[in-house]
């Protein structure tokens, strides 16, 4: 495969996923503001969305840290690299690039997707009824990963798609996390209180993983055990472990297709056994927070080592 085609692939998915995640953190930070918790009379909730989400710096500092304001910045403006309209429209202009590379059913997902989000209708959506505009996103995240799985040839193309998705996704349930951490800056008199007990549900709902949680852990909806569902529980599909476990086996793929290994199979293994030596009491002790940005340092450095050793032009 062309190293062009292999990285408009690899950041097609990406793009999709960074899209859907978006309207993940937005769905915590929503969740979180319905509580009344209030730090010098303002709430913090939206204001750590933007921290977690990494665009905080390309925000009006002028602006008011309010819901509409929030949501309207991180998902039409255009300026930000990561909103959500910029990542379907950098996502359908990687599927164009190499349209023969995907299925018509891949693209079509893509395209119905950008033609709804385009249409003015969907700035009132999201200004009345945010929890349905982040479903909607949600939903088209879902069609195009079925569209995928379901069309697709399972060859050195589907592993650069399933790297992309990896990749990302490990990178957005650790901002998810993160976003408890912004939250209780302001006020760490509130750990361990009803608040907080509900802002650690809030991620479990924001990463569709309720369920899932109930069926491993019950009703034991303790910080320590929704850490652990979410960054070292393999059989989670938006945890840290599973998410790095699947980088490693599309690398080993991509090994034996090509023949050849480089060092990012080497540094995949090393951030899988990182985690599958962790555990949570050692990840507490050592700081929350800390371990996520040594974590999302090591994922940013994997994503250039794939770059690097499968000759991408990089976006």
């Amino acid at each position: 495969m062309l190293s062009r085609t292999a990285d408009n692939l690899f950041w097609l998915s990406r793009y999709v996923e960074r899209a859907e995640n978006m309207a993940r953190l937005m769905e915590m930070g929503y969740r979180m503001a319905l509580m009344p918790a209030v730090v010098d009379g303002n709430r913090s909730e939206w204001e750590s969305v933007l921290s977690a989400s990494g665009c905080a710096a390309g925000y009006d500092p002028d602006a008011p840290l309010r819901q509409e304001e929030v949501a309207n910045f991180l998902i039409f403006n255009r300026d930000n690299h990561s909103s959500i309209i910029n990542c379907f429209e950098y996502a359908r202009a990687n599927a164009r690039a190499m349209r023969t590379a995907i299925t018509a059913e891949m693209w079509e997902a893509l395209n119905n997707a950008l033609m709804e989000l385009r249409r003015p209708s969907m700035h009132n959506l999201v200004k009345n009824e945010l929890p349905e505009f982040i479903d909607w996103v949600k939903k088209q995240g879902a069609l195009f990963r079925g569209a995928t799985d379901s069309t697709i040839l399972r060859n050195d193309g589907y592993d650069f798609i399933r790297l992309g998705t990896f990749i990302e996704r490990a990178d957005n349930t650790a901002r998810l996390l993160d976003v408890k951490y912004y939250v209780l800056l302001p006020e760490t008199s509130m750990v361990g209180d009803g608040v907080d007990n509900y802002q650690w549900t809030t991620v479990l709902r924001a990463a569709s993983s309720l369920r899932a949680f109930h069926w491993v852990y019950r009703d034991d909806y303790s910080p320590h055990r929704i850490a652990h569902f979410l960054i070292l529980n393999p059989f989670s599909p938006r945890s840290l472990a599973h998410c790095s476990e699947q980088i490693t086996q599309h690398l080993e793929r991509l090994a034996r297709h090509y023949g050849q290994r480089h060092s990012v199979h080497r540094q995949a293994v090393e951030m899988y056994s990182l985690l599958t030596q962790s555990d949570m009491d050692e990840i507490f002790s050592g700081g929350l927070h800390e371990f996520l940005t040594d974590f999302q340092g090591r994922n940013r450095i994997l994503s250039l080592a794939i770059a690097d050793a499968y000759h991408f032009g990089g976006q």
